[in-house]
């Protein structure tokens, strides 16, 4: 090969697009920077898609029709600037739908303390001048530590609950300040000039720094005395000012909340960090709470949980509280009561029991005017409230108990993606959003959510979904003896009771492929990608029933299956089976698509067809 490539590490990145079969070998890209020794020499493959074969050897990928890096194999450019090139067109699905969304970000004292915390924030950047809004969250509980400890006192804690007296005061008003100036110094930069200085006047390249804004967003609360002790200036949220906050979004800036919150009598109070961020990202709306921690989500087994649903990660955290006596005294009673025994009042807010375990139905948070959780009494009524956060240090130590259970609370609460980071991870939040499968743990809300196998009642609600589009032509016609038949292959979504979008999965399973067939959305629901997550469960499905290509016949619709990622083919790329019973008067054009082995800790019902 014309090209030899320095580097100690290499990490398996998954095919973004899934246009190309990769059964044998793993994809792999360079996760850190690489040196390249090569002349600008013409290469027959683009290094961006190598397999890494026995011994580390570096192989040729498999050819893949229909690829959009069109002619760039062709051109005499550098190893680097086809993956420059690759990379740019993969991510653009991201980037667009990514575009004009808000995520607010925690950053865990651990990382904010450490070497981790520039190229964090490198990111963080880079991805807000892509069109993402950010709002960032830092966690100051270690600097508030290590000053107490400097001045000879130490940290004061019942439970979880941190007593800020005059001196733990003072260390948080300092530790807020100094956090403040340096996320504003780090994010200040723009670009490198002398990497766009080519690309126009170099005098406009000064003003693209970041626009820091911090502002008095937090209200709060005194926690008052609880059981007999006194928690001093330790507050508890009362309000987050939504609009203001929104302004400055708005106008381009990324939005610095501090954990301490100003109360109506005008004390500087300080709250927990974890409740200022789930309260900012339930007040503002946000798409995504993300928690930039020291360390990942492990199982049992020390391997990485990529995915987690409301529901498991709930069983999550009762299974760890009770494992040690750390998480139970975080995490008390978890179970006995439910966050939906609580009360709306007259403003729309919602009264909750204490000690209440995040479970049952969604729960319906609403904000008026800025002001929620108990209508400005805090995030629960009574004496103890929920825990999340509190000693520094504890988190890898229980779990990460408090992260679980902060992402559990939003995504009950209405945001419908939360996403624990290892903060140690060069680039982990830019691997995260723009790769398949990620690389931490997602809890999330909505993913598949009301999709199962269908049952013998959902008949008349396929047939009545089904029968327009195969009067139209678009669907093959199927008799209701066909239909009765291959019921048990077909998947429904259910909403409100009602079946609103239905797809068939039929396995052969000595070729090892499937057939996509039937996929239908009632007229009231479609655009609003019904039929993309039935896609994308039958992928899954498919996946874990052992098959490794998907196919489909279809007249009409081959465009929405293109930009899925299938690809046309011949009739012979069909199961011979399969071939046999085609009615070749349709005319019907054949797609096909390899499936990858997916990591992504997603489960589908694997019941076998």
């Amino acid at each position: 090969m014309a090209a030899s490539i320095s580097s100690s590490h290499y990490g398996p990145i998954q095919n973004l697009r899934g246009d190309f079969p990769i059964r044998k070998g793993r994809l792999f890209w360079p996760r850190h920077s690489c040196q390249f020794r090569t002349a600008r020499t013409k290469l027959p493959w683009p290094l961006s898609m190598v397999v890494k074969g026995n011994k580390g050897r570096i192989l040729p990928p498999c050819s893949y029709p229909g690829s959009e890096v069109g002619n760039i194999e062709e051109s005499n450019i550098s190893v680097e600037d086809q993956q420059r090139v690759r990379w740019f067109r993969e991510a653009c699905s991201y980037l667009c739908a990514q575009k004009g969304c808000t995520f607010v970000v925690l950053i865990s004292g651990q990382i904010l303390t450490s070497p981790f915390l520039d190229s964090i924030l490198k990111d963080i950047a880079c991805l807000h001048h892509l069109g993402i809004k950010f709002v960032i969250v830092p966690e100051t509980t270690v600097k508030i530590n290590m000053l107490l400890k400097q001045r000879g006192s130490s940290p004061r804690f019942v439970g979880e609950h941190r007593i800020t007296d005059s001196e733990a005061l003072t260390a948080a008003i300092e530790a807020a300040g100094g956090v403040r100036m340096m996320l504003e110094a780090k994010l200040s930069p723009g670009p490198s000039i002398y990497n766009v200085r080519r690309h126009g006047d170099g005098s406009r390249w000064h003003e693209v720094g970041v626009s820091v804004d911090s502002g008095n967003f937090l209200g709060a609360k005194r926690k008052g005395v609880v059981k007999g002790v006194d928690y001093g200036a330790t507050g508890e949220v009362k309000k987050v000012d939504v609009s203001r906050m929104r302004e400055r979004l708005d106008a381009g800036c990324i939005v610095l909340l501090s954990n301490l919150g100003h109360s109506s009598a005008g004390e500087v109070l300080n709250c927990n960090t974890y409740e200022v961020a789930t309260a900012c990202a339930l007040a503002i709306g946000a798409d995504k709470l993300i928690c930039i921690i020291d360390g990942q989500i492990l199982d049992e087994n020390k391997r990485l949980i990529r995915f987690l649903t409301i529901q498991e990660a709930e069983m999550l955290i009762d299974k760890r509280a009770k494992q040690n006596e750390m998480a139970s005294n975080c995490v008390k009673d978890v179970g006995k009561e439910d966050l939906n025994s609580g009360h709306n009042d007259s403003n729309g807010a919602v009264h909750c029991h204490q000690n209440a375990k995040v479970s049952g139905k969604r729960r319906n948070v609403t904000f008026q005017n800025g002001v929620g959780f108990d209508n400005g009494n805090g995030l629960w009524t009574g004496e103890q409230s929920f825990s999340i956060g509190g000693h520094d240090g504890r988190g890898r130590l229980n779990g990460y108990l408090s992260e679980l259970a902060a992402a559990a609370f939003v995504c009950r609460a209405g945001v419908k993606r939360v996403h624990l980071l290892d903060g140690t991870i060069d680039g982990v939040l830019s691997l995260e959003l723009f790769t398949r499968d990620g690389m931490g743990t997602m809890v999330a809300s909505d993913l598949y959510e009301g999709t199962r196998m269908a049952r013998a009642e959902d008949f008349s609600s396929i047939r009545q979904i089904m029968q327009p589009l195969e009067e139209s032509g678009i669907l093959v016609l199927r008799t209701d003896q066909e239909l009765l038949e291959a019921l048990d292959s077909f998947i429904v979504v259910e909403r409100d009771g009602q079946i609103i979008a239905c797809a068939a999965l039929f396995p052969f399973f000595e070729e090892k492929c499937g057939e996509v067939a039937a996929i239908a959305v009632s007229p009231d629901c479609r655009g609003q990608g019904q039929g993309y997550k039935l896609l994308d469960y039958i992928e899954k499905k498919a996946s874990s029933l052992g098959l490794e290509m998907l196919f489909l016949l279809t007249t009409r619709t081959a465009d929405w299956f293109v930009r899925r990622g299938f690809l046309e083919c011949s009739i012979e790329s069909i199961p011979e089976k399969r071939r046999k019973m085609i009615n070749l008067s349709r005319k019907s054009k054949y797609y096909t698509k390899e499936l990858l082995p997916d990591s992504s800790g997603i489960t589908v019902d694997t019941a076998v067809l």
